[in-house]
């Protein structure tokens, strides 16, 4: 390679696109990671977020706590079928589905 030959522009123009570069990578890596954070969150530590997460297939579109623990939730929810009682966990690290009951109208 011949340095010696390079522009001072060329050589500009290269470091600042090199820096731009590494400013989008950092940029998306930073985005992934706080989403990636936000989510784990939402499923361990706020269990009325994670009903929804956990339940996708149920369409669920109004929930209503009817008791509530450190360690257990039950709600009454409004899904595509009709009313269903739902009894959630809380497991080593994250809550799960225990029960998913269909209720009468």
């Amino acid at each position: 390679m011949e340095i010696h030959h390079v522009s001072r522009r060329r050589y500009a123009h290269t470091i600042k696109w090199a820096v731009c570069g590494s400013v989008a990578v950092v940029v998306i890596a930073a985005g992934v990671g706080r989403a990636t954070l936000n989510l784990r969150a939402a499923v361990t530590e706020k269990p009325d977020i994670a009903i929804y997460m956990l339940l996708p297939e149920e369409e669920i579109g109004k929930i209503e706590i009817l008791r509530e623990s450190e360690t257990q939730r039950d709600y009454l929810a409004e899904t595509k079928d009709g009313p269903k009682l739902i009894i959630l966990k809380r497991g080593e690290e994250k809550w799960y589905v225990e029960l998913v009951e269909p209720l009468r109208e």
